[in-house]
């Protein structure tokens, strides 16, 4: 029964960090129409670095010791991957329905299984071969080739998956060297950097709620890293995985109920392949887990 409980729990600290996910992303397509995307990607990193900075001051004496690491440019090519995602898919929201934006960066786990293959040498069978194939299909039911939505602003998204892929990538890299809290201060203080790279070229001037507005946004963020981390001790990753496609309905509702948006059949059956070929590829890696010998060559 405590581990059911458990579980439970997990699954609704899951939901809980995407819909935090999923509201900061509403704000940042409602503040595209005040302020430059970049500078809505720097807002938000430094409300998530003063938030962390927070809770690390709390931690007083212990701070150093939790900052320890190993590999530092391991962090700074991940948040730059963050950063590069956030940025495209803050971009695309200026012009993208919420729906449609967050339907095609549910492409991100079949992009992980690609850079798989070169990053961290797994071999990709035809099952993955096929859901990826899949996967980019439903991409193309989305984007409707010949509509309006296929365009350059439609490839944003896309490629925001790919770099948000590489961040997860590198995360996996990192985790048996790297503590929890290290990963998220560093994921803040390098967000900061690497977005203030920008400002010099798209600044424009800020009133006093705008500051009010990134530290909100940054308090939402900082929440789904620690939401997500609290789900994942609570629940297997594999359970968890199937829930990560409820983003599509936070998006959809928040779409229509601020900005009038009204998901399209195309876009709803174009969410619904790519998360098929999402949750292939999770249960496809399930049951090799329990049947290491499936599908792999026989030994010498």
């Amino acid at each position: 029964m405590r581990e059911q409980k458990d579980t439970q729990a997990g699954i609704l600290f899951l939901l809980g960090a995407i819909g935090f996910i999923t509201i900061v992303d509403s704000a940042a397509k409602y503040m595209t129409a005040h302020l430059p995307p970049l500078e809505l990607v720097w807002g938000y990193f430094l409300g998530v670095f003063v938030c962390l900075l927070g809770l690390a001051l709390g931690k007083g004496g212990a701070l150093p010791r939790l900052l320890v690491t190993r590999r530092p440019l391991l962090h700074a090519g991940r948040t730059g991957l963050l950063v590069l995602s956030i940025s495209l898919m803050f971009v695309a929201l200026r012009q993208m329905s919420l729906a449609d934006a967050t339907a095609i960066s549910f492409t991100s786990p079949l992009f992980i299984t690609l850079l798989a293959i070169p990053i961290l040498g797994e071999r990709v069978d035809k099952a993955r071969w096929l859901a990826v194939f899949a996967g980019l299909c439903g991409v193309l039911v989305v984007v409707r080739p010949g509509s309006g939505l296929a365009s350059w602003i439609s490839v944003l998204p896309l490629l925001g998956a790919i770099a948000f892929a590489g961040f997860q990538i590198i995360t996996r890299l990192m985790a048996s060297t790297e503590n929890t809290f290290a990963t998220l201060f560093y994921t803040g203080a390098g967000g900061l950097a690497w977005s203030t790279l920008a400002l010099p070229f798209i600044w424009v001037g800020l009133d006093p709620w705008h500051w009010l507005f990134f530290l909100v946004q940054g308090a939402l963020g900082v929440g789904a890293h620690l939401c997500m981390i609290k789900a994942f001790s609570l629940a297997e990753a594999s359970l968890l995985a199937p829930f990560n496609y409820s983003k599509i309905i936070w998006a959809a509702a928040t779409g229509y109920l601020i900005f009038g948006d009204v998901p399209s059949l195309n876009t709803l059956a174009g969410a619904a392949i790519i998360a098929l070929a999402g949750l292939f590829i999770m249960l496809h890696e399930r049951r090799n887990n329990h049947n290491p010998g499936h599908g792999q060559p026989p030994r010498s």
